[in-house]
């Protein structure tokens, strides 16, 4: 199937579902997972029929790549040198590889983080004592867990510009007040972070 000039292949698994589902694959293949019934004709048509959705997809994941081949720290891009150890100096970045530097920096985003948390944590009333940790994860930006009385941060959160860090913050804080997606939830971020409808779209592009 070509999408935004590429001619992906199309990958189908049948199993025992009711509903089809539609990804693309670190290998760049559309990925279809549908009912054993569901013939190859039926398939085609609903991915031509879903087809905007699949390219938007694909941009997405092809703006992810470039990000990864990227050394960004707090959103600010810098430049790769090459050496046995990992450092930095200015605007450059020293180590073996831009997937080391890059991991070195998530492992070590505690710290950064603690520092943003600590400048919004006194603006918030009645907050529990809480730990914050940091962890690598796939479909969210942070998670407040009020069972465990945490906070844990994506570790890729180090790579964004400081005012969506920061949103996150705001917004995982918020949920020690109110645990659903309300009106007041919204209104209780807005009131700590006014330009959170900016950060929130910027972070799902």
């Amino acid at each position: 199937m070509i999408l935004l000039g590429d001619d992906l292949e199309v990958v189908v698994e049948r199993k025992r579902i009711k509903n089809i589902y539609f990804r693309i694959n670190e290998d760049d293949q559309i990925y279809v997972t549908c009912p054993k019934h569901v013939s190859g004709r039926e398939i085609d048509k609903l991915l031509e029929s879903n087809k905007d959705s699949l390219e938007k997809m694909y941009k997405k994941k092809q703006k992810k790549n470039k990000e990864n081949e990227k050394i960004l720290f707090l959103g600010k891009e810098l430049d790769f040198v090459e050496y046995k150890k990992i450092m930095f100096e200015e605007n450059s970045a020293f180590g073996p590889s831009v997937d080391t530097i890059n991991e070195y920096l998530e492992k070590n985003s505690l710290g950064v983080f603690q520092e943003r948390m600590d400048i919004y944590l006194p603006t918030y009333d009645n907050i529990p004592k809480f730990r914050l940790r940091v962890r690598k994860m796939k479909s969210r930006w942070g998670v407040c867990n009020k069972g465990s009385m945490t906070i844990t941060l994506n570790t890729l959160l180090i790579h964004k510009k400081p005012y969506l860090i920061d949103y996150v913050i705001c917004h995982e804080l918020a949920h020690f007040h109110h645990m659903d997606h309300s009106k007041l939830f919204w209104k209780c971020v807005e009131e700590h972070y006014p330009r959170y409808k900016e950060a929130r779209k910027e972070l799902r592009d």
